[in-house]
């Protein structure tokens, strides 16, 4: 299962520079909260991974993708980290831990709580 995504612009594909400013930035956004979720406003599946951590009353930073004009850069470059073009891209300390239905069924095994020290 996926987000729906607004359909892709049509032309050239550019390169993604792991290396530029932007990713050096999308990086540093990872980085600097324990849970930071790359969302856009309308996915349910985003909406999904914030109401568990809503739920659980854990503080996380949402990067909403639909609200910023280098919002397909960023998710481009979240597809190289992680392999997955989606969104949610959901990180805990650092690591991707997946989406949306990922965050919910970690949250309903119990072991979101365990990763998050709540246990």
């Amino acid at each position: 299962m996926f987000c729906p995504r607004v359909p892709k612009k049509k032309g050239p594909v550019e390169p993604v520079d792991m290396n530029g400013e932007l990713a050096q930035s999308v990086k540093k956004m990872i980085s600097d909260d324990k849970v930071v979720i790359f969302s856009k406003t309308y996915c349910p599946y985003c909406t999904m991974a914030k109401e568990v951590f809503n739920k659980i009353n854990f503080k996380y930073t949402a990067i909403e993708l639909d609200k910023r004009d280098d919002g397909d850069q960023i998710q481009a470059i979240l597809g190289e980290m992680t392999g997955a073009t989606t969104v949610p891209r959901v990180f805990l300390d650092g690591e991707c831990i997946g989406g949306g239905t990922d965050v919910k069924a970690l949250h309903e095994s119990g072991e979101l709580s365990k990763k998050l020290n709540l246990a």
